[in-house]
């Protein structure tokens, strides 16, 4: 894979960081390419005040915004986040001389990757971190296919159930994201959020439950749970998955304008591929105390982030019945229907996700 350094480090530990970084990635299989060559991942150095975004040339490049702070942030998140939104960037890095490099991003939140002994050590565990997720696939094409069946043009009752789980769960007064955005930044770049991330509502969650073997019903992506009405628009019949285009299928009906399925739809294909006794999946920007969590903050939406759901849910006693963390994210949770899983989840939710 190739990569990419922009911007000035200037002198100093940052610079000293930037050439332990440029080493380290090399040593890990990244190729130094031209910024024309559309690398696999930028490692963009900006400045705290004027935060400069890379241009990307392709929707496959990943984006590292860099910058340094002399002293820990009081709320490593909100000097996080707004540089991630004005760089325009997939992850935010926040080096803190002597205490590390603080990760945040879109919706997994922020961590901290502590400072070794020397920019070299602390170069090596930055990369091990980034490394995953600059290559890790993300599954955003949605291919609409009118052949859906004309007595499911009007749904079934498993979407109905759907309709009515949405309603339930926009009574829990769920937060939007696993964190209170509108505090971390501006409402000018939360409108940025919106459009140029494409995460429409910032919504709280999706659902999904069980057609047959191999198809389910699922929300479309940034749509109000309480207003999940037209089957084929707002509740959409996944009936495929094409690796090869990294694309889900969509079958709906001729006379609908579809919206685009939630971008977790890979991981709720992947859960029912490999489990087939689960009936109904439901994830939200919420925590459960106690519950197994993933470890690589791999971005929502992605091959690899799905299989590493779908393997915490098959080492547990009962997958068809289990909940997994997203960490620093929410929560998936698989039943037998919608409405179990509410049972079972809904009285031990933790609104606010703890950020570890």
């Amino acid at each position: 894979m190739g990569y990419v350094v922009a911007g000035e480090s200037g002198t100093g530990p940052l610079d000293e960081l930037v050439r332990e970084l440029r080493a380290s990635l090399e040593r890990a299989g990244f190729e130094p390419v031209a910024d024309d060559e559309a690398p696999d991942l930028v490692l963009n150095v900006v400045d705290r005040e004027r935060p400069k975004p890379f241009r990307r040339r392709s929707r496959g490049t990943f984006v590292a915004a860099l910058h340094a702070v002399d002293a820990p942030p009081p709320d490593p998140l909100l000097e996080g986040y707004p540089m991630l939104v004005r760089a325009l960037a997939n992850v935010s890095l926040t080096f803190v001389p002597g205490q590390g490099v603080w990760f945040t991003t879109l919706e997994r939140g922020s961590y901290l990757v502590p400072a070794a002994d020397g920019a070299g050590p602390l170069a090596d565990a930055v990369v091990a971190r980034l490394a995953p997720l600059a290559r890790s696939r993300l599954v955003i094409d949605n291919e609409f296919r009118t052949d859906l069946e004309p007595e499911l043009w009007g749904g079934d009752e498993i979407s109905a159930s759907i309709s009515e789980a949405g309603r339930r769960l926009d009574q829990l007064g769920l937060l939007p994201a696993p964190f209170p955005v509108e505090e971390l930044v501006s409402e000018r770049d939360l409108r940025h959020i919106k459009r140029l991330y494409g995460i429409g509502g910032l919504s709280y969650g999706n659902l999904s439950a069980r057609k047959d073997e191999t198809r389910f019903w699922m929300s479309a992506s940034g749509v109000d749970k309480s207003k999940l009405e037209i089957p084929g628009r707002d509740i959409l019949l996944v009936s495929g998955y094409e690796p090869e285009h990294l694309r889900i299928v969509l079958s709906v009906p001729p006379a609908v304008e579809p919206r685009r399925v939630s971008v977790d739809a890979i991981e709720h294909w992947k859960i029912y591929q490999e489990h087939p006794d689960v009936g109904a999946i439901l994830h939200v920007h919420a925590w459960l105390e106690g519950i197994p969590a993933t470890d690589v903050n791999f971005p929502c939406g992605t091959e690899e982030l799905a299989a590493n759901v779908a393997q915490l849910l098959a080492e547990e006693p009962d997958p068809a019945h289990a909940t997994i963390g997203l960490r620093n994210h929410g929560i998936t949770a698989t039943g037998d229907t919608l409405d179990e899983i509410l049972d079972r989840v809904a009285p031990r939710l933790l609104r606010q996700v703890p950020m570890t």
